[in-house]
């Protein structure tokens, strides 16, 4: 697929500098940009990469200052903000390459499966009984879609995809290959007697989901993960989990059960979190940190096992490091407290 320079400045209400029939077949970084490739500037420090590369289309902030020629061969095409505007062509690449319609085979679809508009169903897909997929649904290959499910309109399930029954999960979602949703909790008694689980789990609309996530059905009622939450991927969400609105966990952060996680919150990798707490809205936690205890404050930022506040965290680190300094003079003090102690009793 081509596209014109002046078609992607229209696309992302920019201003052509250059060839406005300048022709786009791919992308590209601009360091390794060649010709019929789109690229853009978005760090300073690529800067002098626009005066080198080959990709015949950058794009660049409007507040841009070249300091020298490009090459006649690459057309600029100048943004309120490169970074966002190549994102949205990503997007819209991406949409553009995933963009099937229709039913492989072999496949299986229940009869009392309900199927919207314009969807894809991959090879070797499995649509349980009373299954609910809205319009223009992408289920690719090798996924499994557990009874009572529904599937809100606009989302994609990647490949390998294990959903099981009773799951509801909204619009524009996307999930990526080999998640499982809806799996039991590790709930047990003290006498190792497993406890069935018997709630399901909830993704709200405009929610991402990583590849090889697990995400726990409730014991009872839901586990939860509110509108445009991004979960990277190896996530572990446990039971009657509830993940706040905008909230980003990135790889390989872990929750147990019944924590409830507010607004915007975000979480570096490795991140424990303990069972049945709370943690307010707006709080960051940096990486490899574990949460035992409530975060009240809003927006806190915190780190360490335990985790506590950042600054007092720094402070410890120091203090930390000098450990083995401070031990020697500890002994040194110690020996001349016991040379005055010796000296007195003479």
């Amino acid at each position: 697929m081509e596209f014109k320079a002046s078609q992607i400045a229209q696309l992302l209400s920019g201003k052509v500098e250059g060839n406005p029939d300048a022709v786009v077949s791919t992308l590209s970084k601009i360091e390794e940009g060649k010709s019929g490739s789109l690229s853009f500037l978005g760090n300073p420090k690529y800067t002098p990469y626009v005066y080198t590369t080959d990709a015949s289309i950058v794009i660049v902030d409007k507040t841009f200052a070249a300091e020298q020629p490009v090459k006649k061969t690459c057309t600029l095409i100048r943004v309120d903000d490169a970074r966002i505007a190549f994102a949205k062509l990503l997007e819209m690449y991406q949409k553009a390459k995933n963009n099937k319609i229709g039913i492989e085979q072999p496949s299986f679809i229940s009869k009392s499966a309900s199927l919207g508009k314009d969807i894809y169903v991959g090879a070797f897909v499995y649509l349980s009984e009373n299954v609910k997929i809205g319009n223009n649904v992408k289920i690719f290959p090798n996924s499994f879609i557990g009874e009572n499910t529904t599937i809100a309109d606009n989302t994609t399930i990647f490949q390998g995809v294990n959903i099981y029954h009773d799951i509801v999960i909204g619009k524009n979602c996307i999930i990526h290959a080999g998640t499982v949703i809806g799996s039991d909790g590790f709930g047990f008694t003290a006498e190792n007697t497993k406890v069935t689980h018997i709630g399901n789990v909830i993704i709200e609309d405009d929610v991402e989901i990583g590849g090889n996530c697990v995400l726990d059905r409730a014991t009872l009622g839901s586990t939860i993960i509110r509108k445009g939450a991004k979960l990277d991927n190896l996530v572990h969400i446990a039971h009657n989990t509830d993940i706040g609105e905008g909230t980003m966990l990135a790889a390989q952060v872990g929750f147990a059960g019944s924590t409830k996680v507010g607004k915007n919150v975000q979480m570096g990798g490795q991140v424990g979190i303990n069972g049945h707490i709370r943690i307010a809205d707006g709080v960051k936690i940096a990486a490899q940190s574990g949460v035992a205890g409530n975060i009240k404050e809003e927006g806190a930022i915190v780190m360490g096992s335990p985790a506590f506040s950042l600054n007092e965290y720094k402070k410890s680190v120091i203090l930390f490091k000098r450990l083995p300094e401070l031990n020697n003079k500890i002994k040194e003090l110690e020996k001349i407290l016991q040379e005055l102690k010796q000296a007195a009793e003479k």
